[in-house]
């Protein structure tokens, strides 16, 4: 029975090896645990290369799972359930159209588009320019409308949500809880979405656990070292990591060749 499970988790890893994807999550932890964001964008494009987009969702909405209910418990008394809450609710009642997108448009162009998703939320975010409306229960549903058809499609669903939970003179304790609890309210019905229309399989979901100690191993040494103080380092450290991450998913075919 051990031998089984041992080729079969083989098997998985066979066409790419271990390492990479291992080095992936655990910067991506590490980048979860210290700015309460980032995992999904940088392991989003590198897996979809690696394993195709539909598994790719899957692999990474399991993980990110597992650590949002790691980090959950601390971060929740900081959460505005007053903005988070109503919007997580919409990211849901959206994620079924983008399943539908996921099943229906072509992969090489979800690749491209998660990869150019993430670099032009970088680009915003390095230039500055934030969102100066009101954060109010009406635009949030608006902004997570947009995410869950985001999450469903290509697993990134972060960028609008960031953009908007990030806006506004919160301490970075409220917008890293502000985050967790996001992710942690929509990842549970992410993963029921994706087997109810038959695009995760359990390869995916057994990819995903075979790689969560190391998330959590990278969160837990992110979490030690979260000082608010140097929220500035923390951000310009993520964004450059997912620049590159962004950037590899778009030059892909000129990099293999």
């Amino acid at each position: 029975m051990i031998d089984s499970v041992i080729a079969y988790i083989a098997a998985l890893f066979a066409a790419t090896g271990f390492w990479i994807p291992a080095v992936v999550v655990l910067v991506a932890g590490l980048m979860r645990g210290f700015a309460g964001f980032g995992s999904a964008m940088l392991m989003a494009p590198v897996f979809a290369v690696l394993f195709g987009p539909t598994d790719m969702i899957a692999t990474v909405v399991a993980i990110e799972l597992a650590v949002s209910l790691q980090l959950f418990p601390s971060a929740r008394g900081d959460c505005d359930w007053r903005i988070v809450g109503p919007m997580s609710v919409v990211v849901c009642l959206a994620m079924p159209l983008g399943a539908w997108l996921l099943a229906s448009v072509d992969k090489g162009l979800i690749v491209k588009t998660v990869s150019g998703i993430i670099v032009v939320f970088v680009l915003i975010m390095a230039s500055g320019i934030r969102y100066r409306g009101e954060r109010s229960v009406g635009a949030g549903m608006v902004v997570g409308a947009l995410s869950g058809v985001m999450m469903a499609t290509t697993s990134v669903g972060g960028p609008p949500v960031l953009m908007y939970l990030l806006a506004g003179n919160d301490p970075p304790a409220r917008h890293r809880a502000n985050i967790i609890t996001y992710y942690m309210a929509t990842q549970v019905p992410l993963i029921g979405i994706m087997f109810w229309y038959g695009l995760a399989g359990v390869g995916s979901i057994v990819r995903g656990l075979v790689l969560l100690p190391l998330m959590l191993v990278g969160a837990w040494i992110g979490r030690l070292l979260f000082n608010p103080r140097d929220e500035r380092l923390y951000r310009s450290v993520a964004l450059a990591i997912l620049f590159g991450a962004g950037a590899f998913g778009l030059l892909r075919d000129l990099i293999i060749r």
